[in-house]
Parts: C-alpha cells; structure tokens; sequence
C-alpha cells in the first residue's frame, strides 16, 4: 500500500465515522440515549458494509483485514481523542459495551467480512 492508498483508506474510515457521528446525533435529538445507542450499533456496521464495498469496487489498495482494522482503529482513535478528550471530557463512553465496544466490534466484522466478499467475488 502505498501513501495515496492510505489516504484513500482514511478518508473511508473518516466518512464512515462522520455518518456514524451523524447517526448518533440525530438519535439523540429524536429519541432517548438507548434507543440512540441501538440505532448506532445496527448503524455502524451497515454504514461500514457499504463503505467497505465501495472502497472494494472502486479502490481495493488494502486486504480485508487490513482494511477493517485501519476502520476500527481511526474510529477508535477518533473517539478516544476528539470525543472523549476534546469534546466529552470524559472516557464514560467506554464504560458502555452498547455505546463502544460493540459498534467497534461490529465495524470490524462488518468491514471485513465485505472484503472477504468482494474478494471472492474477483
């Protein structure tokens, strides 16, 4: 992978994170936390698929696996860094399997298995 494979990958993981943000916001604004939260972890992953075969159609610089953990890793660092740092003060979201650990968890699996998809597919 080269430097404009890694930048198209992070723009990706950027957009599917924004999205994600976006999904929690509006939640948030519509309905109560937990049902904002289970919106996000059904989100995530269904956003993340269809990045994921976007970027497999159009791009595929990266395996599967690489690709779903470049995707897990920018949205946890992202969370960790702007979110919980800058914007929260405050790591409580990581206390919540619902609110964290699973969206991540599902991000991953979502993002992978769709390479392993396109990649059968040729």
């Amino acid at each position: 992978m080269n430097v404009k494979g890694l930048v198209i990958v992070l723009i990706f993981a950027l957009l599917g994170w924004a999205l994600c943000g976006a999904t929690m916001e509006i939640g948030m604004a519509l309905t109560s936390e937990g049902n904002a939260l289970i919106i996000h972890a059904i989100g995530a992953p269904l956003i993340f698929a269809v990045l994921s075969f976007i970027y497999f159609t159009k791009f595929n610089y990266t395996t599967p696996l690489q690709t779903a953990a470049i995707f897990v890793g920018f949205v946890i660092a992202v969370d960790f860094f702007v979110v919980a740092l800058l914007i929260l003060n405050s790591f409580e979201m990581f206390t919540s399997p619902l609110s964290t650990w699973i969206p991540f968890a599902l991000i991953f699996m979502a993002s992978y298995l769709t390479g392993l998809y396109m990649q059968k597919r040729g």
